[in-house]
């Protein structure tokens, strides 16, 4: 990959491990209690390269992951964290082709994470600041050739679908109420499509598992912890503190009959 240029996203990572994302712009500063960075003297290196600030504090300097940019990047809503987005892709079986309805986009976390497994997005957001942050997100992240696959209607989900053209074939719900988006699914899901809720209350989960009827099986819910593990030299040990819990997630196959 060729040097960073203006325009492009980059991580500095200091001595201590904290990490700043910028967009470098010609003429730039990053500037932190340890002085300034000058956008110029990271235009033109490559991931790995060193730089210093204005009083001699180093930051290395990478291009983000996108786990990076999901914990760094603008939100305006909470976002889904790392630890979650993953399973949710594979829970609903994402992949290159998939036409999703996607409702509480929230700041797009999810749905640039969608997004990068080749899914086709539509997505309901009631907040259009919201909506506007989670279109900025993505195209920041993605790039702008991406909107062909990415929609955002300013729509409430609870009120109704709008039929598509073609059915969707995954429902993925984050809304504090995703059962009552339930019914909503008859005539625009396929059948042996899925639905998965992310729900903070297991109270939710519950409800929302009282939504599905026999028309939905193979119905699992699941909560994701996150332990981190201390290794320096021969000291081993499990991290003093996790990512334990952050939401239940309940997955279900619609058979339509």
């Amino acid at each position: 990959m060729s040097g960073f240029a203006p325009g492009d996203r980059a991580l500095l990572i200091d001595s201590k491990k904290r990490r700043y994302l910028i967009e470098l712009k010609a003429g730039g500063e990053f500037h932190s209690h340890h002085g300034f960075v000058t956008h110029d003297d990271i235009i033109g290196g490559s991931t790995g390269a060193i730089v210093r600030s204005t009083h001699g504090s180093e930051y290395v300097v990478v291009r983000p992951t996108l786990e990076d940019f999901v914990l760094e990047m603008p939100r305006g809503a909470q976002v889904i964290y790392p630890k979650d987005l993953a399973p949710i892709c594979m829970l609903a079986d994402i992949g290159p082709g998939c036409r999703v309805f996607e409702t509480g986009v929230g700041s797009g976390a999810l749905s640039m994470t969608m997004l990068r497994w080749g899914a086709t997005i539509t997505g309901y957001e009631l907040r259009e600041d919201f909506a506007n942050r989670a279109r900025a997100n993505v195209t920041s992240f993605l790039g702008h050739d991406v909107v062909q696959r990415y929609r955002v209607e300013i729509a409430d989900s609870y009120e109704g679908i709008d039929a598509p053209a073609d059915a969707f074939d995954r429902m993925v719900l984050d809304l504090p109420e995703p059962w009552r988006v339930i019914p909503h699914a008859i005539g625009v899901l396929e059948p042996g499509g899925i639905a998965v809720a992310y729900t903070p209350s297991i109270t939710q989960a519950v409800e929302f598992r009282r939504a599905l009827d026999r028309r939905w099986i193979d119905v699992r819910t699941l909560e994701v912890l996150h332990r981190g593990w201390y290794i320096e030299g021969q000291a081993v040990r499990p991290d003093h503190r996790m990512v334990a819990h952050t939401a239940f997630l309940t997955v279900g196959r619609y058979t339509g009959s």
